[in-house]
């Protein structure tokens, strides 16, 4: 982690974090906090709210899904910090597996909901403040599968997908605004992130109907048990590490791959002829 340097008071920094009821929300929050930012963090669960607030954070509901909450936490925050906030850190979001085929357009259209509409709702709201201020960073948690696809995660792909192209094209259009927009694409990290996505599987698929029965199985399996055993799967720290380059850089960079599986998927899109490409990820799977 790196060192915490305590920001003067006088100089203190704002973000809203999402997500930061565990993995890479709650300990960059944490992290930020004690390297002197005034952190906002949300969550949906009330005994995550309860505990966030107990750590000494100003915590608020937020469920990307109910755009009233999102209306809600955006006028608290900018209220809280006299529209003087610094940042916006993207985080929340969550995986529902299946095969394409398999997807229930409700299932489909939640995913959106999560991981893509209601960020640029949220985004959309503090804009307006970061501009008067012709300063902000938004900071959006993307994935290694918003830029190559994999088998079995249609849903998440695509809203990953979606939110690449749209938040790389606003970055273009605020230059000159000084606000900036970084994406952040990790690879396998360590999280909650394998056991919620094993939920959404038994809410939404019919697995044992599927043609793909089978595979389901041993994704299931996977996910149940914490999803891929890897050496090269990081912490939250690594993520941690270039979210602070994002917010404090500044020349803060458009992508931030982590994970060496992460930077070999790049490395792999830009070499390899894309039959050779997709058979290779497909194998992976």
């Amino acid at each position: 982690m790196a060192k915490n340097v305590q920001i003067p008071s006088a100089q203190q920094r704002t973000i809203l974090i999402t997500g930061c009821s565990s993995g890479i929300g709650a300990y960059c929050a944490q992290a930020l906090k004690e390297r002197g930012w005034r952190v906002f963090a949300t969550a949906r669960k009330d005994q995550d709210l309860a505990y966030l607030r107990e750590q000494g954070f100003e915590a608020f509901y937020l469920d990307y899904c109910e755009p009233e909450s999102i209306a809600a936490v955006a006028e608290s925050v900018l209220n809280l910090c006299n529209h003087q906030l610094d940042a916006l850190f993207n985080n929340g979001a969550y995986a529902q597996p299946g095969a394409v085929e398999d997807l229930p357009m409700e299932a489909l259209r939640l995913q959106f909901e999560a991981n893509f509409f209601g960020w640029q709702d949220l985004t959309q709201r503090l804009i307006p403040a970061m501009r008067v201020r012709k300063q902000g960073r938004l900071v959006h948690c993307s994935s290694i599968l918003g830029l190559v696809p994999m088998k079995w995660r249609g849903a998440y792909v695509s809203s990953k997908f979606a939110l690449e192209g749209l938040m790389l094209v606003q970055r273009m259009e605020l230059e000159g605004s000084g606000i900036s927009v970084s994406m952040i694409e990790p690879g396998p990290i360590t999280s909650k992130f394998a056991a919620n996505a094993a939920a959404y599987a038994q809410r939404y698929i019919d697995m044992d109907n599927s043609v793909h029965a089978e595979d389901y199985r041993r994704q299931f399996a996977k996910l149940q048990s914490g999803g891929t055993k890897s050496s090269v799967k990081l912490g939250p720290d690594a993520v941690y590490e270039v979210l602070l380059h994002a917010l404090e850089s500044d020349r803060p960079r458009p992508h931030y791959p982590v994970t060496r599986p992460a930077k070999l998927g790049i490395l792999a899109k830009r070499l390899l002829p894309a039959r050779w490409l997709y058979k290779m990820l497909a194998d992976q799977s």
